[in-house]
């Protein structure tokens, strides 16, 4: 199924949309399935995540996602956020300040909201810094919070 993002925006008018809040994501649910597929793509089977009858017993009382698996979430949910047209690529140049402050349940329903910090101009293009937080239904704290810096780079570029 593919998505309309909330803001459309042409390359050379990103500069824009600095300061601008994108909103919220629809939800995404983690499902165990998700959960031992990254673990058996980072080698990573600590039991919180992947044993859910020794997990009742923990601290959650259910396996959790991995911190990096709700990072991992990112694009998928940014660009649900955000369509940049006028692009001949896009690339994810790193992130900033990732912090894990609350776990995320099997089962939990995640969100992004998503704000664009800075715009600056590069070479054939701008690079972007956006703020980042994942919410999860039912938590007090975000799960993740977040800086992205990604570069769209099109012949219509600065």
């Amino acid at each position: 199924m593919t998505q309309t993002a909330s803001h459309i925006v042409s390359l050379k008018d990103l500069p824009r949309l600095a300061g601008t809040a994108l909103g919220t994501s629809e939800p995404l649910q983690i499902t165990q399935h998700q959960i031992d597929q990254f673990a058996d793509a980072t080698n990573d089977h600590q039991w919180i995540h992947v044993d859910p009858e020794r997990a009742k017993e923990g601290p959650f009382g259910t396996t959790i996602a991995h911190g990096f698996l709700t990072l991992s979430l990112a694009p998928g949910l940014f660009w649900q956020l955000l369509d940049v047209t006028g692009t001949d690529q896009v690339i994810n140049c790193g992130i900033g300040g990732a912090r894990f402050t609350a776990p995320v349940p099997v089962g939990s329903l995640v969100r992004l909201s998503a704000e664009i910090t800075t715009v600056e101009p590069c070479k054939g293009g701008y690079q972007l810094t956006s703020a980042l937080t994942f919410i999860v239904d039912g938590s007090e704290r975000p799960a993740c919070v977040a800086d992205i810096i990604i570069r769209f780079l099109g012949a219509t570029g600065a």
